[in-house]
């Protein structure tokens, strides 16, 4: 039995894989959060569909006061896909020497995003003895697994990959971030605008942290980071999914019209100094039926390798990558750390 204490952050879909896999592995949770008040008050076992595991789920307004009181070894947080969206939550939890690992896409590889936020949490947790971590999917299928499979090619001149993920099986916020439901003007207007800016507008961007990545973005820097290459230039581009079919979306709770965005389509193209390119694919989206989720990369070299990851289950893996890094964060140093910078992920019985 592990007497490492978990406090969850944001208790929506992916909080009913994670607490549960938590508690199947041992750990204590301690603590609970969210702000929808259809949630404030009950008790974890009801949301993860076990016995009742007296803790209940307190308003975000309380967190600093029952973080206090419950001292939880680490902080799981999935809110957000943003760090300025996080930021308050990750600061709090840094502040009080809480560790964190957060399923937040952008924590995976903030700093070539938004380095500032990043570099003032890192001296807040540095100051503070704790660890601030991304980690989820993204992890093992965008990064080690592909720095696994390149240790045995002789050559590598390309590294492309594609993924594709239902928005249906995560939260609203992150189907709103792809643009699900938007006509194609607003789509322009609200998502791919960022697309057409000049490369200094785009790093004025970063710098003041009003930069809004695609996940690949920040993975791809985290598998060129692991694999010891140097960035010099990355270019990234969003084009809204559609469907020639009306297609409800149950977690938006819309019906999404024929040629309005069911998602969002995103291309990032990464270059190095060593000559290696990357380019990924990523695609989020309402499903229709017949679909399901697909991971693909090949390595082009001496030889070519190819690995195709056919149905996997993103948002499962996604939180079950979260539950097995927890005593690596736990035990990694000071800061935030990005898992490029630690051991591949391992199972955890």
């Amino acid at each position: 039995m592990n007497n490492i204490k978990i406090a969850q952050y944001g208790t929506g879909k992916m909080s009913e894989y994670i607490m549960r896999y938590a508690n199947e592995k041992g750990y204590n949770i301690v603590a609970a959060f969210d702000v929808n008040d259809d949630l404030i008050g009950k008790d974890i076992g009801e949301i993860i569909g076990c016995d009742y595991m007296r803790v209940k789920v307190n308003s975000v307004k309380d967190a600093e006061k029952v973080l206090i009181e419950t001292k939880p070894d680490i902080c799981i947080i999935t809110t957000m896909s943003l760090m300025s969206d996080v930021y308050e939550s990750f600061k709090l939890c840094a502040t009080l020497g809480i560790n964190v690992i957060s399923s937040c896409e952008e924590a995976f590889y903030p700093m070539n995003s938004s380095p500032k936020i990043a570099k003032e949490l890192h001296n807040i947790a540095k100051a503070n003895n704790c660890t601030i971590t991304g980690s989820g999917y993204q992890d093992v299928y965008w990064c080690n697994l592909i720095s696994v499979i390149a240790g045995s090619i002789q050559n590598i001149t390309k590294i492309k990959g594609g993924t594709s993920y239902n928005l249906e099986d995560y939260g609203r916020e992150m189907a709103r971030g792809h643009g699900v439901g938007l006509d194609i003007t607003s789509f322009a207007n609200e998502i791919s605008i960022i697309d057409k800016m000049s490369i200094t507008e785009r790093n004025e961007l970063i710098q003041k942290g009003e930069f809004i990545p695609s996940y690949m973005w920040n993975s791809n820097h985290a598998l060129a980071s692991k694999l010891g290459l140097e960035v010099v230039s990355q270019l990234q581009t969003t084009v809204p999914h559609t469907c020639k079919e009306d297609i409800k979306s149950h977690t938006l709770d819309i019906d999404i019209p024929a040629g309005n965005a069911t998602g969002m389509i995103a291309v990032v193209t990464t270059k190095t100094k060593e000559g290696i390119e990357i380019e990924t694919e990523c695609t989020g989206k309402v499903y229709p039926n017949d679909e399901h989720d697909r991971t693909e990369w090949t390595i082009y070299g001496k030889p070519d390798v190819t690995v195709t990851i056919n149905k996997p289950a993103t948002a499962e893996l996604t939180c079950s990558t979260i539950v097995n890094r927890i005593k690596d964060v736990i035990n990694a140093e000071p800061g935030f750390v990005t898992i490029d910078k630690m051991d591949y992920a391992k199972y955890i019985v």
